[in-house]
């Protein structure tokens, strides 16, 4: 039987699909994820004053949980592996967008904060994280919905169903195939008609994250730019969109977002890119 529970969590609709003979498993399953997500978006939200994130960001504590050390080391491994394009220091950008400043004035406050961005300015040692100033912060945002993602294949595993779909705002993983024996069909939009689709692709135990900044974006002086901040560039395409194939949804999303910014970028064979303008 197919079960379809929907929730909202990180400010995007999420959904998940079960197939499961047992209703009891399936809902306990759900609720399982629901808990999961909420507890991270919770603990990671850049903009809650209240959160884990927040309190580690303003230096009001150093001695940090072994999540918070795994999830930064692979942030950090991945700020190498992407040539320092994926950056969880642009957190230390995030707050100047704000403000209603113009493109001249934006781009003096991004010149004045720019020497502290960069995961050179953060550093783990045993349980502790470390800034060698005051003023680079840590912004997860581009890696949390990701992991959640992950962390909810994670449960449905645990709990013995084969079969699923997870989907959160568009980053998906799909377990298994349909019990029908068929891959999971997932739909890329049209970056200019959203309305349509450009390309299918057909998945199975892999996971698939879209980046585009047609949905989200920042308007500046009557020009639109992407909501991905970059110290790079601020010129990324609005009608463009980077789908990664891989097998995590936490790589898949690193580099989407990577590609949006950079797409020179060396790949490991194991993922798969589609570009759509």
């Amino acid at each position: 039987m197919q079960f379809i529970y929907r929730f909202e969590a990180m400010t995007t609709p999420c959904e998940v699909i079960l197939f499961s003979k047992d209703k009891i498993k399936a809902n306990k399953t759900a609720k399982a994820i629901l808990h999961e997500a909420k507890r991270l978006e919770k603990k990671y939200n850049y903009f809650d004053p209240t959160s884990y994130l927040s309190i580690l960001n303003r230096r009001e504590k150093s001695t940090i949980d072994n999540e918070t050390i795994q999830l930064l080391k692979k942030a950090i491994n991945f700020y190498r592996k992407t040539e320092k394009v994926f950056d969880i220091t642009v957190g230390t950008f995030k707050d100047i967008y704000k403000y209603s400043y113009t493109i001249k004035e934006l781009q003096c406050k991004k010149d004045r904060f720019l020497p502290y961005v960069g995961c050179e300015h953060i550093k783990l040692k045993k349980d502790r994280l470390y800034f060698d100033n005051p003023y680079t912060k840590i912004d997860l945002g581009g890696f949390i919905k990701e992991y959640a993602v992950d962390r909810a294949t994670h449960i449905i595993r645990k709990n013995k169903i084969s079969s699923a779909l997870v989907n959160f705002g568009g980053d998906l993983f799909a377990l298994g195939k349909k019990p029908n024996g068929e891959k999971y069909k997932i739909g890329i939009k049209d970056p200019n008609d959203r309305t349509k689709f450009a390309t299918f692709v057909e998945i199975e135990n892999q996971a698939l994250t879209t980046s585009a900044s047609y949905e989200r974006n920042i308007t500046i002086e009557n020009d639109i730019y992407s909501h991905i901040i970059s110290p790079f560039t601020d010129n990324i395409p609005i009608t463009k969109s980077i789908s990664v194939i891989s097998c995590t949804c936490l790589e898949s999303g690193v580099y989407s977002t990577t590609l949006m910014i950079d797409n020179h970028i060396k790949l490991s064979s194991n993922i798969e890119v589609i570009i759509n303008y």
